[in-house]
């Protein structure tokens, strides 16, 4: 909780204490609609959830006569937390390892996050391996060995320009030989040929079915909180290509927009499962839907 209110600092003070003192006059009136709508909006919030958020807390305080600001208020957080629970259900396995296909453009810090990701796989002890799928950018294959260097685990890794489907596949095959819990695979951002982006994902996705029935796959989506509502485009394109299932939000701490939060899990209808809060490989926070909203407005 104390790295999440850390990391929405600059989203909490530049908008939500906004937000919150609309809320500080002494009744309600047409204005402090106007007014939400204007601040939800500068926060990322998008036109549409906007839109839907202030229907909802307006349809409730007709309907339970709010007469009070602080209400109006309590309603809001609530309203919210609401839009943000979509349920992340976890894939049924009955083979190891699991597979976790780590999807995104690249800048988003999509290394960064695979690296803090297995490093909390490993301080709960399981057992991980590293797939550098990313073969169309030397430097991807040279930062994710560096990244497992540092931590301790293995990379799979082919030379560059290789081909992204035989690294996943020897991954899978070498994290079962030595009884490995979980392989992460890191993917092209975009390619520098002829090839389409999508294309090269799909064909990915069919490896890893090939490559044996019963494995867990999971397709986890990194997007850059400092893109704000271009991430939303990058999350249709990469849900209608291989059918993401959740969000890892990065650089949550760079932005005073995170209100991009909502209108993630309002719009595309996928749960955000982890924040990028910080630098440091323990700096990733499960995404809790009321903590969160707390969050936005401690200190209030």
């Amino acid at each position: 909780m104390e790295k999440m209110e850390r990391s929405l600092r600059p989203t909490r003070e530049t908008w939500f204490r906004r937000i919150s003192g609309l809320f500080q006059r002494r009744e309600l009136d047409s204005s402090l609609w106007d007014e939400l709508e204007e601040l939800l909006l500068g926060a990322d919030v998008g036109l549409a959830t906007t839109a839907k958020l202030i229907a909802s807390v307006r349809g409730r305080a007709k309907a339970e006569r709010m007469a009070e600001p602080g209400q109006v208020r309590r309603a809001l957080q609530e309203e919210m937390v609401r839009l943000l629970q979509v349920s992340h259900p976890v894939p049924a396995a009955s083979s190891s390892p699991r597979v976790l296909l780590v999807v995104g453009v690249n800048g988003t810090g999509k290394t960064t996050s695979i690296a803090k990701l297995a490093y909390r796989l490993r301080q709960e002890g399981n057992g991980v391996l590293l797939a550098a799928a990313d073969t169309f950018r030397a430097a991807a294959i040279e930062q994710l060995q560096a990244w497992a260097s540092r931590l301790g685990v293995e990379v799979i890794a082919h030379g560059a320009g290789g081909d992204p489907g035989a690294v996943v596949f020897d991954a899978i095959q070498a994290a079962r030989s030595r009884g490995l819990d979980a392989v992460l695979v890191d993917t092209a951002g975009r390619l520098h040929t002829k090839y389409n982006l999508m294309e090269e994902l799909k064909k990915l996705r069919r490896v890893i079915e090939k490559a044996g029935s019963g494995l867990s796959t999971e397709v986890l989506l990194v997007l850059d909180a400092t893109t704000g509502q271009n991430g939303l485009l990058q999350a249709q394109h990469f849900t209608q290509a291989v059918g993401v299932s959740s969000v890892l939000l990065a650089k949550v701490d760079g932005t005073a927009k995170g209100g991009i939060v909502l209108a993630i899990t309002d719009q595309l209808v996928l749960p955000i499962r982890f924040l990028g809060t910080g630098e440091g490989l323990e700096d990733l926070a499960d995404f809790r839907p009321d903590e969160f909203v707390k969050a936005l407005f401690s200190g209030d």
